[in-house]
């Protein structure tokens, strides 16, 4: 079992639909019982870590909380990416998705993977982590960077411990492994991607006459609508073997426009998956279907209940209207009352 497995299996919900508070995940610092000091690592014991990794975790204070952190933000962003479908990121006590190369899988590897970058940079720029701060660039001194509040995002630690944390072994002519390894690395490029330089001024009367600039990441939406685009577009490999080199990689079908009788190697920034993925249209043991799923009947009804029709309910929902800023200081509405037509997929 992959490093990420292990993670995925242990913290995806049973289900989501995009709207819960965080408090469905309970935080690790909740744990009583443990001085300030050992916190961490009683911490690290209730992950579902390998023996290196949790070693790593115990070395390393604030890694227990952040990698907890990592799996809320991939689990929320999946969640949220695939709200309309009918597979909705939801394992539902399945973990058998996990073990097939489906192209769930290959996302589920790609986000999982770019919200451990994403969190682990993010937790260094923030001070949560012991043993990293803020990003090296140049004319950047730390104690400023806290002052002015321009802390960096640390993605060069954060790719450099991730790569250390999940061990990527050796794996020969193992197809499975192979695709595993590539839709993880193709989540931390898209964080990559998302690296932007920000810059601040300091001066007298908001005059640049000194100009700080740090390394800042994109918001994890944009990271996540990137990866569903290469979802959506994700390729089909096979294994085959390199003569030039004399070892196995990744191939897939000729694009549009290659000659020759070789076929093409998938792209550094593609997911790719070795089988088709079921319907999930009925409960089976990769999902519970969709009847009973809502859906928009001008938009995804017909897609989502596969045939099968929808069922119409109006329900009457309340909700805060007519509000005013009332002097001093507060704001005032009243409840109004509007009828909500549902419709959810047939049984």
């Amino acid at each position: 079992m992959s490093s990420l497995t292990r993670l995925l299996s242990r913290f995806f919900p049973s289900s989501l639909t995009g709207k819960e508070a965080l408090t469905q995940f309970p935080s690790l610092g909740a744990s009583g019982g443990s001085g300030p000091g050992q916190g961490h690592v009683k911490q690290c014991e209730l992950l579902q870590l390998s023996r290196k990794q949790r070693r790593l975790c115990r070395r390393e204070p604030g890694l227990a909380e952040t990698l907890r952190d990592a799996i809320r933000l991939g689990v929320l962003e999946c969640q949220f990416q695939f709200r309309s479908e009918r597979w909705n990121c939801s394992l539902e006590g399945r973990p058998s998705l996990l073990k097939r190369g489906f192209k769930e899988t290959a996302f589920l590897y790609a986000v999982s993977s770019a919200a451990l970058t994403h969190s682990l940079a993010r937790a260094c720029s923030a001070g949560r982590m012991e043993r990293c701060t803020c990003d090296d660039s140049p004319g950047l001194e730390n104690r400023k960077a806290w002052q002015w509040g321009v802390c960096g995002d640390n993605l060069k630690y954060s790719t450099k411990f991730l790569k250390k944390f999940l061990g990527q072994k050796r794996i020969g002519k193992d197809l499975r492994a192979k695709v595993d390894i590539h839709n993880t690395n193709v989540g931390i490029k898209a964080v990559k991607n998302g690296l932007k330089t920000t810059c601040k001024c300091h001066g007298v009367s908001g005059s640049c006459a000194v100009r700080t600039c740090w390394k800042q990441l994109s918001p994890f939406h944009e990271i996540g609508r990137l990866l569903k685009l290469r979802y959506d577009d994700a390729v089909k490999v096979f294994s085959t073997t390199n003569d030039a080199v004399g070892h196995s990689e990744l191939a897939g079908p000729h694009r549009h426009g290659r000659s020759g009788k070789q076929p093409a190697l998938p792209r550094p920034t593609d997911l790719v998956y070795v089988e088709d993925s079921p319907s999930f249209c009925r409960p089976s043991k990769y999902s519970l279907g969709s009847p009973g799923r809502t859906c928009s009947r001008e938009g995804n009804c017909d897609s989502m209940c596969c045939g099968r029709g929808y069922n119409t309910q109006s329900r009457l929902v309340t909700f805060s209207c007519h509000c005013q800023v009332q002097w001093c200081c507060y704001v005032e509405c009243q409840q109004c009352m509007q009828e909500e037509v549902v419709y959810s997929c047939k049984q």
